[in-house]
């Protein structure tokens, strides 16, 4: 079953500023897609696109079967909670006002008639609902009372990917999720999002500007360059010996990005 479909997407700021020029993707449920580009490649404008944070210009865009290019303000909104995303940056993820309960169970209080699986049992008990999400992530129970500003950049990054969790979204964008973290909570962080995608079976479109990291997390590589999808191959493809040649130079070139 596909879960999000882009078709030929093109966006542009100005008449002589085109970021995306017909860039198409396709994500089925349960897959790990990875998409990676050097700076300025229009990364962070398709997954504002995807979200309809920003109109696109010319294209479409499916998301369970339901066209998004052609909602309402209204209609978006009822679909944005089952399209979850988790930012670079986890400290602007989390408004630094809430106790992390607050965040946590934020969409959760949005939308009550949600019951996902995981949380079943608990639904109805906000605390224990919120203890349940933090255990799934690897943090105790205590941090439910602290602000944002008590954690450190690993465990605020958990905070972000419980509440994205919390209702078992058919799909998580996960937009460069580890790169401003140190290298031992990048291993851990990639380790508990697959564990995650194990568990609950999620679908994931994970964004980098570094191949080994997505190649640890993806089934599915995607190469966006200049606005474009230069290139797509599957996992197993990376080391073979047809794509060699092509495996070195995207690692030089997004070394040097």
């Amino acid at each position: 079953m596909d879960i999000l479909i882009a078709k030929k997407i093109k966006k542009k700021y100005s008449e002589n500023h085109e970021v995306l020029k017909g860039v198409s993707l396709r994500i089925k449920s349960g897959e790990i897609v990875g998409l990676i580009g050097e700076s300025g490649s229009g990364k962070s404008t398709l997954v504002r696109c995807l979200l309809m944070i920003e109109k696109i210009d010319d294209g479409e865009i499916f998301f369970l079967n339901k066209p998004l290019h052609r909602m309402n303000k209204k209609s978006l909104r009822h679909m944005r909670p089952y399209m979850q995303v988790v930012l670079q940056n986890p400290s602007t993820s989390l408004n630094p006002k809430l106790k992390i309960i607050d965040s946590l169970m934020e969409i959760l209080d949005a939308h009550p008639h949600l019951e996902p699986v995981h949380i079943k049992d608990v639904r109805d008990r906000r605390e224990t609902c919120a203890k349940r999400l933090l255990e799934m992530v690897g943090l105790p129970d205590r941090f439910l009372s602290c602000y944002p500003h008590e954690l450190s950049g690993g465990q605020k990054q958990r905070v972000a990917i419980a509440r994205a969790i919390s209702i078992a979204p058919p799909l998580i964008i996960l937009d460069e999720p580890t790169s401003s973290l140190d290298v031992y909570s990048q291993h851990q962080i990639l380790i508990l999002l697959k564990e995650l995608h194990n568990e609950l079976g999620l679908s994931y479109l994970f964004i980098s500007h570094d191949l080994p990291t997505v190649y640890t997390l993806s089934n599915k590589i995607i190469v966006l360059k200049e606005g474009k999808v230069i290139d797509e191959f599957c996992k197993e493809e990376l080391f073979s010996s047809q794509r060699h040649d092509d495996v070195k130079q995207f690692i030089s070139l997004y070394e040097e990005g």
